[in-house]
């Protein structure tokens, strides 16, 4: 797993509350700091994609095991 500066635990809430807290997170960081984000929605994978793509930020990670889902998104 990437290194990271700051983590979200984002376990048990659904969309698009997951999208919104990493919003709120990533703009608290510098740029090229990395969020680490741990959710539990099926959902959030598109979602975190679609968000890295739209908003610029860089998709480092992305990772799921037992149903929990594992991000690392670099901010611009």
């Amino acid at each position: 797993m990437t290194d990271y500066n700051q983590e979200l635990d984002a376990r048990g809430l659904n969309c698009p509350l997951p999208i919104l807290r990493a919003k709120k997170s990533i703009s608290q960081l510098a740029s090229g700091e990395v969020l680490r984000i741990v959710a539990t929605d099926p959902g959030s994978v598109k979602d975190f994609e679609s968000f890295c793509s739209q908003t610029g930020h860089e998709l480092l990670d992305s990772t799921e095991a037992d149903g929990t889902f594992v991000f690392a998104i670099k901010k611009q």
